[in-house]
């Protein structure tokens, strides 16, 4: 059974990448010909949207994984959608569940062949600090939502949390709304220092909780100094992350 499990974990990679390669080969390349500007964008994001959408479907099916959602992440719109990140498709289940998303990168990821032309088009590389801004907030404006990892990695199950601040200032100088999401599972599934073969023998429960959000105005109002404010929110997004699921 365990053989099988990761059998299916091979397959699966070699599906997301085959996709991700001819979208972001062929696919995009094309589509830029005939569509621009903010279409193009609407366009390239809906595809990843429902390509996603459509592994999850596979890993389901599969009997790898099933994705138990608590909340709507289809009514979010013009977030900042904060999360927790346990395993390696984490990205994978939140754009999947929830449309016109898009994602925080570091310009290194632009150097995976396989990744690199899907990162260009539906994430915004945090490499210049006063273009990442700009770019995210018009984003935001257009009603997109923003997804930040706001530990930068994946972490392991019990480990303490070390929140970095750049969620909480976007969020505080775009004047938006925060929304924490709660990735748990029932295995340690694609975990980091774990072998992604590693499946265990039966089905790996996902757990995406959809907590309250975090007013941003609110601590500023109350904190009146955009520093404290910012170390305010940070503090709220970790409370909320390393809550307890009941």
């Amino acid at each position: 059974m365990k053989f099988l499990r990761a059998l299916f974990v091979l397959i699966d990679m070699g599906i997301f990448a085959i996709g991700a390669l001819t979208i972001g080969l062929v696919i995009f390349p094309l589509l830029s010909l005939f569509i621009k500007g903010k279409e193009r964008r609407e366009y390239f994001s809906s595809i990843i949207h429902y390509s996603w959408k459509f592994f999850i479907w596979v890993m389901e099916k599969t009997g790898e994984i099933k994705v138990n959602v608590n909340g709507d992440l289809s009514l979010i719109k013009g977030k900042i959608v904060v999360a927790s990140h346990p395993s390696l498709i984490d990205i994978i289940l939140l754009i999947g569940n929830m449309p016109r998303s898009l994602c925080i990168a570091k310009k290194e990821i632009l150097k995976n062949i396989v990744m690199r032309n899907i990162v260009k088009s539906l994430y915004i590389v945090n490499d210049d600090p006063e273009l990442f801004q700009k770019n995210a907030k018009q984003a935001l404006e257009d009603g997109y939502n923003i997804i930040i990892f706001p530990t930068g990695t994946r972490t392991l199950p019990g480990e303490n949390l070390k929140i970095h601040k750049g969620a909480a200032q976007l969020a505080i100088t775009s004047g938006v709304n925060i929304v924490p999401v709660k990735i748990e599972t029932d295995f340690p599934f694609l975990i980091k220092s774990h072998s992604p073969f590693d499946a265990g023998s039966k089905t790996v429960n996902y757990y995406l909780t959809v907590l309250s959000e975090i007013k941003t105005e609110d601590y500023i109002v109350k904190s009146k100094d955009g520093i404290k404010a910012r170390n305010a929110v940070s503090e709220k997004i970790k409370e909320c992350l390393t809550l307890r699921s009941n």
